[in-house]
C-alpha cells in the first residue's frame, strides 16, 4: 500500500475521503486489506481522486446526490450510513438529510424512503443529533393541489403539466397524485433549496436507470432553478461512481438531449 499511496491520484483521493470522515474512511480501507486491497485503491484513486475532488459540484450537492442515489438503490446501507455522516460533516442539517429521503420516496417508493430514514436514524443516534422542528411549507396556497400546481409551475413549467394532462385519458387520479402528493406534499416543502431538490431527483432517476422521461423533465427543472450545465454534467460523472458507468452514460445521453432542446429554444427567441 505504501507505494500506491505515493501517486497523486491516491493522495488527492485520500484527502477528499478523509475530509468527509477520517475515522470511518480508515475503517473502510482497513476492512478491505485482507480480501481486496485493490478495491480500496480503486475507490480512493478513482472515486475520490478522479471524481469527488473535482470542482464541478460543491460538497453539499455531492452528498445530496449520493444520499438520494444510495437511498433509491436500496442495497447499500453501509455506504448510505457513511454518507449520512459525511453530509453532517460538510454542513447539511439532519432535517435536510431526511428531506432528501422524502424527495427520493417520490421517485423510488416508500420502502426505499423508509429504509433510508432508518439508516439515518442510526447515524443521528450515534452522533447525538436530532431532526429539529420546522415549518416546511411556504406561505401562500394552503390546499395541497394549489400548492402542488404552484411548485410544478415554478420548476417544470409546461413540461410537468403535459405529463399530467397525458394521463387524463387513462388514469386521471395518477395526475392528481402527482400534483397533490409529489408536488403539494413533498416538492413544495422549503427545507431543501430548489437546486438541491432537483439534484436529488436527477440522481435518483439516473441511479434507478428506468426514468429517462422523468429525468429529462427534472434536468429542465434544474436549469430553471439555477443549476448550471456544468453542474448537471458533473452530476452524471458523480453517478458513475455510485450507480455505475451505465447510469452515468445513460444520464449524459438524456442531458445532451435536454441541452440541445434548450439551445434550439434559445435560438428561436
Amino acid at each position: 500500500m505504501k507505494s500506491q499511496q505515493q501517486n497523486e491520484r491516491y493522495k488527492r483521493g485520500l484527502a477528499a475521503l478523509e475530509a468527509l470522515d477520517a475515522e470511518a474512511a480508515r475503517r473502510v480501507i482497513d476492512g478491505l486489506q485482507d480480501i481486496s486491497p485493490d478495491m480500496a485503491r480503486f475507490m480512493i484513486e478513482f472515486g475520490y481522486g478522479d471524481v469527488y475532488s473535482r470542482p464541478g459540484l460543491d460538497p453539499k450537492s455531492r452528498q445530496v446526490a449520493t444520499i438520494a442515489a444510495l437511498t433509491a438503490l436500496g442495497n447499500a446501507r453501509p455506504q448510505l450510513k457513511f454518507h449520512v455522516g459525511a453530509a453532517l460533516n460538510v454542513g447539511l442539517t439532519p432535517s435536510e438529510i431526511i428531506e432528501v429521503m422524502y424527495v427520493t420516496t417520490v421517485f423510488a417508493g416508500f420502502p426505499c424512503g423508509l429504509n433510508g430514514i432508518n439508516a439515518a436514524r442510526e447515524v443521528f443516534q450515534t452522533r447525538g443529533v436530532s431532526v429539529g422542528a420546522a415549518t416546511p411549507y411556504p406561505s401562500g396556497p394552503t390546499s395541497r393541489s394549489e400548492r402542488g400546481l404552484k411548485a410544478l409551475n415554478q420548476t417544470s413549467k409546461n413540461a410537468g403539466e403535459r405529463v399530467v394532462k397525458g394521463l387524463s385519458d387513462i388514469a386521471p387520479d395518477m395526475g392528481n397524485f402527482i400534483i397533490d402528493f409529489s408536488y403539494g406534499d413533498i416538492i413544495s416543502r422549503n427545507i431543501l433549496t430548489p437546486k438541491h431538490k432537483e439534484i436529488a431527483m436527477i440522481a435518483v432517476a439516473a441511479a434507478k436507470g428506468t426514468m429517462e422521461p422523468q429525468m429529462k423533465v427534472h434536468i429542465h427543472a434544474a436549469l430553471n432553478v439555477g443549476c448550471s450545465k456544468d453542474e448537471i454534467v458533473e452530476l452524471m460523472s458523480h453517478m458513475a461512481v455510485y450507480a455505475g458507468f451505465p447510469a452515468g452514460l445513460n444520464g449524459l445521453a438524456a442531458v445532451r438531449e435536454v441541452f440541445q432542446e434548450r439551445d434550439k429554444q434559445d435560438a428561436k427567441e
